[in-house]
């Protein structure tokens, strides 16, 4: 009984004596629902995400937050780890590949954002464009992108998916209709010489499809190591795509299909230049 008591007001005393710095972090996560990125979290209380890596650490040690590999959640929240981890994956190539493919993106287009990993990068590069319109089934990209430079950002309804922490189905497909884009950026979970781009989630494949009929041009962000990947579901057919941005040059039956198909590969490399095979 003694023991449990000391448990107890050692909780209240390490809620009591959080920083002010910790207490902003957790209200911020409160607000997002319960988890963010680290670099959202950053972006958000406007100091380096190495500040965040510090706070979270302290607060993972009073039992407050989880940490995961590029993020955090709060304790008790029902929040898939997974979806760190998929951002957290090649984060350097992926940082590239969103660096690359916004020098497509001028101020004040309309676009499309989906929930891929690498799109989550791209939306963060996105913060130095101004008056973008931006519609997304990402809780994550909406996140990143309202509130910075008279961006309008639209979130699509629909039913909620934890482990993708987007929206699908029905409802977000019909709001999607009533855009008319500029330009889609999409990913996608395989690459492959005869079906295309594929998908794990038949939800995922069917709002694609969508969306690349409503848009001037749709270009697929995608790190190199989907060129090897498998997955169930099709979508669009590849010849809607005009530009495939990656951190490698696919090996050369694939690169000759991209070419018949007429998507342009533009690579981003370490200096954050590209070199483009059409």
């Amino acid at each position: 009984m003694v023991f449990v008591r000391k448990r107890k007001l050692r909780a209240m005393t390490q809620q009591i004596t959080h920083s002010h710095r910790e207490l902003e972090l957790l209200d911020v996560l409160r607000r997002f629902g319960g988890s963010a990125r680290n670099s959202e979290l950053a972006s958000t209380l406007d100091v380096s995400e190495e500040t965040v890596r510090r706070t979270v650490k302290v607060l993972s040690k009073s039992g407050s937050v989880a940490r995961v590999h590029g993020g955090a959640y709060l304790v008790g929240t029902q929040v898939d780890p997974s979806f760190f981890r998929r951002i957290a994956q090649n984060s350097e190539e992926k940082r590239l590949i969103a660096r690359e493919a916004v020098c497509s993106i001028s101020d004040g287009m309309t676009l499309f954002l989906d929930v891929g990993s690498t799109t989550a990068y791209v939306a963060e590069e996105l913060r130095v464009r101004n008056n973008l319109t931006v519609a997304t089934n990402s809780v994550g990209v909406a996140r990143t992108l309202v509130g910075h430079n008279n961006n309008r950002v639209f979130l699509l309804g629909g039913e909620m998916q934890a482990d993708e922490h987007g929206a699908f189905g029905h409802v977000t497909e019909r709001q999607a209709r009533r855009f008319a884009y500029d330009i889609a950026v999409l990913s996608a979970d395989a690459l492959n010489a005869k079906m295309g781009f594929l998908f794990l989630n038949a939800a995922e494949a069917n709002l694609a499809s969508v969306i690349t009929e409503n848009t001037n041009q749709t270009v697929v962000v995608m790190a190199h190591d989907k060129y090897k990947s498998t997955a169930p579901h099709c979508s669009f057919s590849p010849q809607q795509i005009s530009q495939l941005f990656t951190d490698k040059m696919p090996e050369k039956i694939l690169r000759d299909q991209l070419d018949r198909w007429g998507i342009e590969v533009r690579v981003a490399n370490q200096r954050g230049r590209n070199a483009s095979e059409n």
